[in-house]
């Protein structure tokens, strides 16, 4: 039997509510249905600390489904969302069938992967990015309960693991843009790495689009001028608060930002700054908190949150692993005017705990739906949340 889910609005000052998540299915917890699929919500999640959560007033969150490991996510037309995970190995679909806001279905469409971290759509395909490769499945919703082994389109990407996995996306162009980070903190990287590469969806046309870029696992277009938009991990070893993360924009290709000589626009790298100068490379559009881990990012094109947040960009900031006191693991969000990037705050937090420095849950990426609301990954908790408006 179906049961009822309960959203408790949240404000940047509620706390001591309790959030309860109520299963979402007709068959029994981890029993196939007809369609191969199972529960996309169970009992797992009813425990995650939700009350937690810090939006502004009017913000509400929920879990949408649970997806162990969830990180970059892609939704096909028909609303179908196909999310990516790391060394899970795994890409499953999750789907709201009944359209209650709250996906009730879920398949497993791979297992055993390298880190198939990106998930892109296009004509009723899936493509999915592994460390060194990427294949795409056709008529992926049609053959959804067995989408067999899909057709590789390219595997010529380097194999190493440090910054290897990937977020993929289909541009306006048509193009699959295809990341390669440097496969270390710090180092002169080969034409190979530090880029951002794109091809046509057959694999044809390879092509490096962008250079001088340590490692983006985020990135978006412009809903008007269709110029990218990307994050960027900073290097190490540096120091606590410096470099930063950064967002960049590339409206062009061919353009370098920096790594390694430079770092978050003017810092000049200890080791490989040489006699190199700031103004031979594309500067940050603006600078995120340093080490944050700033992911996936989204512009928010809908009409469901107030009108001040249209075409503003929202940003899953993953978290630090290396500073005294952590940062990030909150969802951030940049504001825009007259196309430029011009403040930085922090949009939902509360994922770690800074008096002990644990954190709960870890957000990946940001989906903008067709009703308005925005879904969040998070490969910790094992959840993709729905954040809501209503006034």
């Amino acid at each position: 039997m179906k049961q009822s889910l309960l959203v408790i609005p949240l404000t940047a000052t509620l706390t001591g509510l309790f959030f309860f998540c109520g299963t979402n299915h007709d068959a029994p917890l981890g029993s196939p249905a007809d369609d191969g699929s199972v529960a996309a919500i169970t009992n797992k999640s009813d425990a995650l600390p939700l009350e937690k959560i810090k939006l502004p007033p009017g913000f509400s969150i929920s879990v949408y489904a649970e997806v162990e490991g969830a990180r970059s996510m892609v939704i096909s037309p028909s609303g179908t969302l196909f999310v990516g995970t790391q060394r899970a190995g795994k890409v499953y679909a999750v789907k709201d069938t009944d359209g209650d806001h709250v996906a009730d279905k879920k398949w497993t469409i791979a297992s055993g992967l390298n880190n198939p971290n990106g998930v892109a759509v296009k004509k009723g395909a899936l493509y999915i990015a592994e460390i060194s490769k990427v294949t795409k499945f056709s008529n992926i919703e049609k053959n959804i309960a067995n989408p067999g082994k899909g057709d590789v389109i390219y595997d010529k990407f380097p194999a190493d693991w440090p910054h290897g996995w990937k977020y993929i996306a289909f541009g306006p162009d048509g193009k699959l843009y295809v990341p390669v980070g440097a496969p270390f903190n710090i180092g002169e990287p080969t034409e190979k790495y530090a880029s951002l590469f794109r091809m046509n969806d057959d694999g044809t046309g390879f092509e490096k689009f962008a250079s001088g870029i340590r490692n983006t696992v985020g990135f978006t277009w412009h809903p008007t001028t269709h110029a990218l938009w990307f994050t960027d991990n900073g290097r190490d070893d540096m120091g606590d608060d410096v470099p930063f993360d950064e967002l960049n924009t590339a409206p062009k290709a061919g353009m370098n930002f920096g790594y390694p000589y430079y770092h978050s626009g003017t810092i000049k790298d200890p080791k490989f700054g040489g006699t190199h100068n700031a103004s031979e490379f594309t500067p940050p559009a603006i600078n995120l908190g340093p080490h944050v881990a700033a992911l996936g990012l989204k512009f928010y094109t809908a009409k469901m949150f107030p009108a001040k947040y249209r075409n503003q960009i929202f940003i899953a900031e993953h978290g630090s692993w290396n500073r005294t006191k952590k940062i990030g693991y909150r969802v951030s969000l940049v504001t825009m005017k007259n196309d430029k990037a011009i403040g930085y705050e922090t949009f939902a937090s509360g994922w770690l705990d800074d008096n002990s420095q644990k954190a709960w849950g870890r957000p990946v990426d940001v989906l903008v739906l067709a009703d308005g609301s925005m879904l969040v990954s998070d490969d910790v908790a094992g959840v993709i949340y729905r954040i809501t408006y209503k006034k």
